[in-house]
């Protein structure tokens, strides 16, 4: 090194003290991150300013080995602390900036021209270089919380999807650390994935949030859940976006209050789910209906319920099986009413008698008979919540 260069750095070492208190006030009066202290304490940045000018002053006079763990250290603990990193690039700036005021008012006092042009260019090479090293050191910290975010997110959602408590925290302690509105309603959400831990849903939290609606969501091999808070009037916009969303099966559980419920809501998402016909991408919402909810519990009751009740009906060829079935659902949910029923299937009134009475015939159930009603509407939602072929 010139003798000039290395006069010039010796004396900003002398004056290094005074540059760091200067420094630190610069950036506590440019930043509000760093005015108010609930992140980055004032003695930390005092700390790490100081460590930081040292390396480059270090660096510049070549006299010794400069501290290369400083950049990633200050990287790292700043992500940690949740500092955002345009601000911990700005405090890195302020100080390079004031550093090199400092030796170009030394030069002007008399060093040597030549010897600040010198310092210049290996000052922004070195500028650059602990840049660089701070803002690797911060993002590799910052993956490495967001992963571990991750991984507590799911295993809270794992908590309530089974009822197990966690750190002996019940569904609400585990809610509320979710983010989930414990005063609103809740949903579950369950979609295929598309291929080992492939998401069926692809963005969906953060199409989500773009409504307000607060989501939090776990991925299996086989199976992505999450679960949901929100308004009644945002149901529609969360179906619109799970619609948007999906890229496999979907099923949506119908609407509840409490987060100890949430283990029967991913039972009710998952049935949902498996009525919908393989290899479709669409989204299905479990009905609100108390008994519907009540066969679901029991999938293989609901089956023998189905076959005792529609057995004949269900042994006919699948077309006429499936015009059967339609009828019979379109007339049971319009009242026992063939024209309204009629207006559904778009088609003849009289089409709609002749098939009521075929399945009479078929079941042996009179339509007249309200214990016979009730068993036919249950046959029919059995079948419906049954696995789609």
């Amino acid at each position: 090194m010139a003798q000039g260069t290395a006069e010039l750095v010796a004396w900003a070492e002398t004056r290094l003290p005074r540059l760091i208190d200067d420094v630190c006030a610069a950036v506590c009066d440019r930043i509000a991150l760093y005015r108010d202290e609930k992140i980055v304490p004032r003695a930390d940045l005092h700390r790490s300013i100081a460590v930081n000018l040292r390396f480059m002053v270090d660096a510049l006079g070549g006299t010794a080995t400069p501290d290369q763990a400083a950049p990633e250290e200050t990287g790292a603990r700043r992500a940690h602390q949740g500092a955002p990193l345009p601000e911990v690039l700005q405090a890195y700036r302020i100080a390079c900036a004031m550093l090199w005021d400092l030796l170009v008012g030394r030069a002007r006092a008399g060093a040597r021209a030549d010897a600040l042009v010198d310092v210049a260019g290996l000052l922004w090479r070195v500028a650059d270089e602990h840049a660089v090293r701070l803002t690797e050191a911060y993002r590799a910290a910052s993956a490495e919380l967001l992963v571990a975010r991750q991984r507590r997110r799911s295993a809270l959602v794992e908590a309530l999807f089974t009822g197990h408590r966690v750190a002996d925290a019940g569904p609400w302690e585990a809610g509320k650390l979710l983010g989930l509105a414990l005063d609103g309603k809740l949903a579950v959400v369950a979609a295929e994935t598309r291929g080992l831990a492939e998401e069926g849903l692809v963005g969906v939290e953060r199409r989500l949030a773009r409504l307000g609606v607060v989501s939090a969501w776990q991925l299996t091999p086989t199976l992505q859940a999450g679960v949901v808070s929100l308004r009644d009037d945002q149901l529609d916009p969360m179906l619109a976006a799970l619609r948007e969303s999906a890229a496999a099966r979907t099923g949506v559980s119908p609407l509840y209050r409490s987060l100890v419920d949430t283990p029967r809501a991913l039972h009710l998402a998952r049935t949902a789910l498996a009525a919908l016909p393989p290899g479709t991408a669409r989204v299905r919402a479990f009905g609100s209906s108390p008994l519907t909810a009540l066969l679901a519990h029991d999938p293989d009751e609901g089956r023998r319920l189905a076959d005792e009740v529609l057995g004949a009906l269900l042994d006919q060829p699948a077309e006429e099986r499936d015009f059967l079935l339609e009828t019979l659902e379109a007339y049971l949910g319009n009242g026992g009413s063939a024209d309204r029923a009629a207006q559904v299937l778009h088609c003849h009134p009289n089409t709609v008698r002749y098939r009521m009475r075929r399945i009479r015939d078929l079941t042996g159930r009179s339509l007249t008979d309200p214990r016979s009603v009730a068993e036919l509407v249950a046959a029919v939602q059995a079948v419906r919540l049954g696995p789609a072929n």
